[in-house]
């Protein structure tokens, strides 16, 4: 099996007994990104120089005996929200481009820590505001199932990297579903984990109290490996947890067995039904049974809030995004436009604000911004923002009150397969509804997982089905997740990428 397309753990294991090298794993990825990225369009940056001198570096540690840990030498993509030193962190916006860190986000900084070296930057939401990757100022990403496709958003460029074997692992951010949703409907592994778990010190915000990085992969394995790598307390971070992460890949080892006797499954009745295409549904309940056979306690619970989970995200979402980019005023770092006012006049600091605002932000972006505003205006802020964090709270205690019947929940992930690109750039509400069933997961900060579920009889393209745990029980995610996963495999012969059609040659 050619380097691109082990998993990262196989790869882990050929560096440790010496059958390859990180700059030929490295390599390999970079010549698959030149021969596919340009049909796929998954990166914004990629620095094949520092990735090779870091690869490098991590075969000199390799053969003095001692790696800085499992993954090392392992290569991955970040996504373009997470601050880089020394590499361009545009947020897939105008407003940013060109903008190079002097510092490393706290979770960049753990992978180089860890030896793995970054192969580039992944494509993004301007801003991380979107559902499709279509709102990326420098151009959408195509799913590499069928290139005519999204591959979710916002981090679709994180996961049609993995989907199309241009890297073994990749960083994204999930602030309402963007590193499950583009899992679902790329046929990879993404993994939310509780709020506070990863830090968020370097991660540029769109919604301070939603945001969280996360892993995405192609198996449960490769994200519990990567979890433990970037989890854990960090003093740089306020809302960072002081509490050690449990055994994930322990959790993922004692999954991959397929046995779920004494796990308790909750089927949440408020994410299925209307709305949910046919082929979604197919493959969830195909995936109970599944579960079900394997040993597992299938109850339905009820979560009646979660009704208004999406009304209640896109107005708290909304209002933290307009304060987070107050921030962007033309100042202080990235784009700055001055006007030439018509008597000859010296601009106003307003006036350079106004029209670098207006020239750098896209549509989504405005809209987000105006809603948010608006929310927070005098008169305004308790008849909105305030019925939505009380809204908040009824989703909070719904979740409880299911984790009292189940040690998981699950439903699929996203509604629908991939949709065509363009086909809801226009309609902001459609686009939205992508949505449905991850958004209450960020708003009580619980942990979620995306594990491929098949292919929707009507289009042939990948589902997800959705695991989600009691906070700060990551390990469940991982266990079911990978139960789940094997279980699967059984069924397929194989992992559901490898279905995947070829693109060999397609960014020739």
């Amino acid at each position: 099996m050619s380097a691109e397309r082990r998993t990262a753990a196989e790869l882990a294991a050929a560096l440790a007994a010496g059958e390859t090298t990180s700059v030929e794993i490295t390599q390999a990825h970079l010549d698959r990104i030149a021969e596919v990225d340009g049909a796929v369009h998954a990166f914004l940056h990629v620095d094949a120089e520092g990735a090779l001198r870091d690869a490098a570096a991590s075969d000199r540690r390799r053969a003095d005996d001692s790696p800085l840990g499992v993954l090392d030498g392992v290569p991955i993509a970040v996504k373009d929200v997470l601050a880089t030193r020394g590499l361009p962190t545009t947020c897939g916006s105008r407003i940013l481009e060109g903008w190079v860190p002097p510092y490393d986000a706290t979770v960049v900084a753990r992978l180089r820590a860890a030896g793995l070296p970054i192969l580039g930057k992944t494509n993004m939401d301007e801003f991380a505001m979107g559902s499709s990757t279509e709102h990326s100022a420098f151009g959408p990403t195509h799913n590499p199932w069928d290139l005519t496709r999204i591959p979710g958003g916002s981090g679709g460029g994180s996961a049609a990297a993995v989907a199309a074997y241009e890297t073994p692992l990749a960083v994204g951010t999930d602030t309402g579903g963007s590193i499950r949703q583009p899992g679902a409907v790329t046929g990879t592994v993404g993994v939310k984990p509780t709020y506070g778990g990863v830090s968020r010190y370097g991660l540029v915000a769109l919604a301070n109290s939603l945001d969280q990085a996360g892993p995405v992969t192609r198996t449960v394995l490769d994200a519990a490996l990567l979890h433990e790598v970037v989890g854990g307390h960090d003093p740089l971070d306020s809302t960072s947890i002081e509490q050690a992460l449990p055994s994930l890949v322990d959790a993922a080892r004692q999954g991959a067995d397929g046995d779920l006797a004494g796990v308790r499954i909750g089927v949440v009745k408020e994410l299925g039904g209307e709305g949910y295409q046919a082929g979604v549904l197919a493959r969830f309940e195909e995936s109970v049974e599944l579960m079900t056979k394997a040993g597992a306690e299938v109850v339905e619970v009820s979560c009646p809030s979660f009704v208004h989970a999406l009304a209640t995200y896109y107005l708290i979402l909304p209002a933290e995004a307009s304060s987070n980019l107050a921030r962007f005023d033309a100042m202080r770092y990235g784009l700055r436009v001055t006007p030439q006012p018509a008597d000859g006049s010296a601009p106003s600091a307003e006036d350079v604000m106004r029209v670098t605002r207006e020239a750098g932000f896209g549509d989504e972006v405005k809209r987000r911004i105006i809603l948010g505003t608006y929310a927070l205006s005098s008169g305004y802020y308790d008849a909105y923002y305030g019925q939505a964090q009380k809204v908040r709270t009824l989703v909070v205690r719904d979740f409880g009150a299911a984790f009292e019947r189940a040690d998981v929940l699950v439903s699929p992930t996203a509604p629908t397969t991939a949709f065509r690109i363009g086909e809801k750039v226009d309609d902001p509400l459609a686009m939205y509804l992508n949505d449905l069933a991850t958004i209450p997961a960020n708003l009580s900060g619980v942990p979620g997982i995306s594990v491929p579920s098949g292919l929707a009889d009507e289009d042939g393209l990948p589902v997800g089905v959705q695991i989600l745990a009691p906070a700060l029980a990551d390990d469940r995610v991982y266990r079911v997740g990978a139960a789940l996963e094997s279980l699967l495999a059984q069924q397929w012969g194989g992992r559901l990428l490898d279905q995947a059609p070829e693109l060999t040659g397609a960014g020739a």
